[in-house]
């Protein structure tokens, strides 16, 4: 399916830093259990895993908050954890507990067996959920495409499940490196050729999510993360059709790093709201351009409240391009979605009388 189409629109001239009619606006976990209508499909569906693995279904809820809100793009329904069961490590999901892997990373022999997963033949049924999703958008809005990183993914391959501290993911760095780096450069590989296959199946950007950067000392951040969303960025600018996508990397907790961040070659940088965005431009100028960073809790406030905020944001970023508004992580379930409305339309409303949409 070509990619070309929609290059115009605000979010993907946002992400090339170009001037736009006003600051776009997506959110991420935008379809998810805040909304009635996709707790329905859930419940139809059985569980969130077949919700996730049937295309048609994951098409539905990715679409259901454009249908909502006036959304700049739509983001693939989908997990991070697709990757490691393509990998054959068993993702389930216990209710309340959330996600859980059968076989996790015990051994190096575990490590050394795996291997990068065919996209088409292993992952096929993401593959064709986007090919569906971006039909049906019809150019209303870009879709969004992502992978969790891969220390993201390697700290639930070893721990098995979630956890405050991934203990064991950490103390494999620290005691055999070079076998963590084993891991590291295999999910790499499997991640490159995951996103690549979502740009050739109709994706119009990518983002990868490094959700547990943040865990990692300075030193260890350099070589066990950052190192390996250099590599994908370089992989991705080789692929024939991903090098035409802008490439987001969000790094949760690692403020302390944006200016190498934004040397791996990536289009953007999603930003956190414990740093000032104001400060996270000065920092890396204009080399990327920048992604959020509202504090998710904000919707939980009253809608005068929400509107403060947005424009505090939105002052803090100044008429400079480059800004695509979001929520510093997703939002929480239990969000009243009038209370997204007056976020997105505080967006558009603000932003076209001035915010953010200079040349500069």
């Amino acid at each position: 399916m070509p990619n070309t189409a929609a290059r115009d629109h605000r979010f993907l001239r946002a992400l090339r830093r170009e001037p736009v009619d006003m600051t776009p606006v997506w959110i991420m976990r935008q379809a998810g259990r805040y909304l009635p209508e996709y707790r329905a499909t859930r419940q139809r569906a059985g569980s969130f895993l077949a919700l996730a693995k049937t295309p048609e279904l994951a098409c539905e809820v990715t679409l259901q908050p454009l249908a909502r809100f006036a959304l700049d793009a739509a983001i693939l329904f989908s997990d991070i954890l697709t990757v490691p069961d393509a990998m054959g490590l068993g993702l389930h999901f216990v209710e309340g507990e959330g996600p859980k892997l059968a076989r996790p990373l015990r051994s190096a022999a575990d490590i050394e067996r795996l291997g990068v997963p065919d996209p088409e033949r292993d992952l096929g049924y993401v593959m064709d959920a986007v090919r569906l999703i971006r039909r049906e958008l019809a150019g209303r809005a870009p879709l969004i495409g992502f992978s969790g990183s891969p220390w993201t993914l390697a700290c639930y391959m070893i721990e098995g499940e979630g956890s405050a501290s991934f203990a064991r993911a950490k103390a494999l760095a620290w005691n055999e490196p070079a076998l963590m780096h084993t891991l590291l450069d295999t999910l790499a590989k499997s991640v490159a050729a995951y996103l690549a296959a979502q740009a050739a199946a109709g994706a119009q950007a990518l983002m990868v999510f490094d959700t547990w950067g943040g865990l990692l000392a300075p030193a260890q951040f350099r070589e066990f993360s950052l190192r390996w969303l250099g590599e994908i960025a370089a992989l991705l600018k080789a692929d024939p059709v991903a090098k035409d996508m802008p490439l987001i990397l969000f790094s949760k907790g690692a403020n302390a790093h944006l200016e190498a961040l934004a040397d791996t070659g990536c289009a953007a940088l999603g930003v956190d709201w414990t740093i000032s965005i104001g400060e996270a431009r000065r920092r890396v100028g204009s080399r990327v351009a920048l992604q959020g960073n509202l504090d998710p809790v904000v919707l939980a406030a009253s809608p005068d409240a929400i509107r403060r905020e947005v424009q505090a944001v939105l002052d803090d970023f100044g008429a400079h391009s480059g800004h695509v508004f979001n929520l510093g992580h997703g939002i929480t379930p239990d969000i009243d979605p009038a209370h997204v409305a007056v976020l997105v339309d505080t967006v558009h409303e603000m932003s076209r009388n001035g915010a953010a949409v200079s040349t500069g």
